[in-house]
């Protein structure tokens, strides 16, 4: 088993079979949980990995062929690859949720989604672990915050996404105010793991850059 690239929050190895992850920090536990369930109850509907087992503080997966979509929008495909993600995520919201609510992934982009380099179709939704019912704006803005964040030369190519997303996109404030809420959230998440660590003054700088951010 050999570290994969990619992971920040976790733990996670591979050996070009299965794919183990480890989960660290706040609500551990809680959070496999929340992944494990998600993987099993989507198997059909939303591309995502096998789930193989899970033992004390880790999930077992199976390994999905593709790569990273950051690697590809780093690579020159930053349109090809927000359109996929535009068109998985209409499939994630499709699932059936309580009234008023859609499956929020919680940290969707092309961070976790892995993408065949020829057909720029998906072939899985990784990381899970932060999955909930809830406001479809959620995972529209954080996808759009990672290009911003991560891609700052390849933000014309979010109107590619919402254009592949094909559902009505809220207005520039309301998805701002999106990105700090989730970004002020992450920071508390954060400051549970290791008051005023690193991670605390992480966010903090993330949180001022989102905020100066116009259209």
């Amino acid at each position: 088993m050999q570290p994969l690239r990619h992971g920040y929050t976790n733990r996670t190895v591979g050996d070009g079979r299965t794919v183990v992850k480890h989960y660290e920090g706040p609500d551990a536990a809680a959070r496999r949980d929340r992944e494990r369930q998600a993987l099993a109850e989507l198997q059909g509907a939303v591309p995502v990995p096998p789930v193989l087992g899970s033992e004390g503080g880790s999930l077992e997966m199976g390994f999905v062929a593709g790569v990273q979509g950051q690697e590809l929008i780093e690579a020159g495909h930053a349109v090809a690859v927000l359109r996929a993600c535009g068109e998985v995520l209409r499939r994630i919201q499709a699932v059936p949720a309580p009234p008023g609510t859609v499956l929020v992934h919680g940290d969707f982009g092309p961070n976790n989604v892995l993408v065949d380099p020829e057909a720029f179709a998906v072939t899985a939704v990784v990381d899970w672990e932060f999955s909930r019912f809830g406001d479809p704006l959620a995972d529209l803005a954080w996808c759009e915050w990672i290009v911003r964040m991560h891609h700052p030369g390849e933000v014309e190519a979010v109107a590619d996404f919402h254009a592949a997303y094909g559902k009505s996109v809220p207005e520039w404030p309301v998805r701002h105010a999106a990105m700090l809420e989730r970004c002020a959230e992450l920071r508390e998440f954060c400051e549970r793991w290791e008051p005023g660590g690193a991670g605390v003054r992480s966010w903090e700088e993330r949180l001022a850059v989102t905020a100066a951010w116009t259209l």
